[in-house]
């Protein structure tokens, strides 16, 4: 098996860097040719996602909600279908944003005499089976939330080392859609030895639940993360600051490579409308996670989002980027002091570009063609993602733009000859 497991990886890998040969413009755009390797880049995706998770989820990075940025552990079901509702009336739900993810604290803190998980009598009276039966009737799905622990992590509920099948079983039987695992209260052993076991009690449970490694980049899971779940923290949790998001974001990238169509690089939930940053720094933090190709998991109140705020998260052309079915993530290409340049391919031969000003100060940036992969006489067609236009000006060899402090302009390019 794992020697099947490495050929299909290998091949893979070929296909992937085939693929961007050609997205930067270095092979040859002969039709019939670019269909035999797109053929062949979907034929070993489709193999090699089979030889491991197998459940067919996380084609594209996760969108939703969850809990714990905002609520902490002062959550109940009421504002877990309040939620739900505000996911379709404002129209989030229709650009993606599907998930509604429980997190830490919806659960006695101890198990029944069956050795079951039960749902807080308190807080979720309803229990977790009608809550589900309730987002799945707005067409959404919800997630909920465990530790490979003997407690999570707030420790008041019990986690599921040691239960994990039974546990799987649970959540399946409940209609969970998503699991976010946690690496709380342990018994000292390796998180490699303990996610495994959720993922094997996961396949068996009868179904599909996108999982969620929540182990802190500890023992760096994006180089083993992709054998055991969907997507993998990077990163320990997230702030409501500017150095903080930052931190984040630097952390994620060094593991960009190794993201791929069903198994995503986690930096943590998105801060974007908890008031800890302006408005700018927000729109510098949903640009990065969505170019990162990282889950967009808003982390606010959307029943009381601002209209700054639902201007972030409802960007659909940003969205687009961090969907784009070709996922892969974009790269920090150049790093001057404070200034910032990202890029990434995407589908069709384009090119997704952040410029971000880290500093006090504005700075004008450059990004140059070379740095981007694209062939230096190309003539490229800038489109702004924020201000929602095509540039007049065609650019050749460079585009330059003036960013503000702790702010960032972020463009699809298109070479158009």
């Amino acid at each position: 098996m794992e020697r099947r497991i490495e050929n299909s990886l290998v091949k893979l890998i070929w296909c992937v860097l085939v693929s961007l040969l050609m997205v930067m413009g270095y092979v040859g755009a002969a039709s019939s040719r670019s269909t035999r390797i797109n053929s062949k880049f979907n034929y070993y995706g489709e193999q090699l996602r089979r030889n491991l998770l197998a459940n067919g989820l996380g084609m594209t990075p996760p969108m939703g909600w969850n809990s714990w940025n905002h609520f902490n552990c002062k959550i109940d079901e009421k504002i877990i279908r309040e939620t739900a509702d505000a996911l379709i009336s404002t129209g989030l739900s229709k650009l993606g944003y599907i998930y509604v993810n429980i997190d830490d604290c919806w659960a006695e803190i101890a198990r029944n005499d069956k050795g079951e998980l039960v749902p807080k009598n308190l807080t979720f009276p309803s229990g977790i089976k009608a809550l589900a039966d309730y987002v799945h009737g707005k067409g959404l799905k919800l997630g909920i939330y465990s530790s490979a622990g003997y407690f999570t992590c707030a420790k008041a509920m019990p986690g599921s080392l040691g239960h994990e099948e039974k546990d799987a079983k649970t959540f399946a039987s409940w209609g969970i859609d998503y699991l976010k695992y946690d690496n709380c209260n342990n018994d000292g052993t390796k998180p490699t030895v303990r996610f495994p076991v959720m993922t094997r009690a996961l396949m068996k449970a009868g179904r599909p639940i996108f999982y969620s490694l929540c182990e802190w980049g500890d023992m760096h899971p994006a180089l083993w993360g992709f054998k055991v779940g969907n997507s993998w923290r990077t990163t320990n949790d997230i702030a409501d600051t500017w150095d903080s998001m930052m931190s984040r974001a630097d952390m994620n990238e060094i593991y960009a490579e190794l993201a791929r169509p069903g198994g995503w690089n986690d930096p943590d939930m998105l801060e974007v409308g908890n008031g800890g940053m302006t408005k700018n720094e927000y729109i510098v933090h949903f640009s990065i996670w969505a170019i990162s190709k990282a889950p967009l998991l808003i982390g606010c109140d959307v029943r009381n989002m601002t209209k700054d705020t639902m201007e972030i998260v409802a960007n659909r052309e940003v969205i687009d980027v961090n969907q784009d079915p070709l996922g892969i993530q974009a790269r920090k290409v150049r790093s001057e002091g404070d200034q910032e340049i990202w890029a990434g391919p995407l589908s069709g031969y384009r090119v997704a570009l952040l410029l971000v000003n880290r500093g006090p100060q504005r700075y004008s940036i450059t990004a140059n063609w070379d740095d981007l992969a694209i062939p230096a006489k190309s003539v490229v067609e800038a489109r702004d993602l924020w201000e929602h236009k095509t540039l007049r000006t065609k650019f050749v060899g460079n585009v330059t733009a003036t960013v503000d402090s702790h702010s960032c302009k972020m463009y699809v390019l298109k070479p158009i000859g």
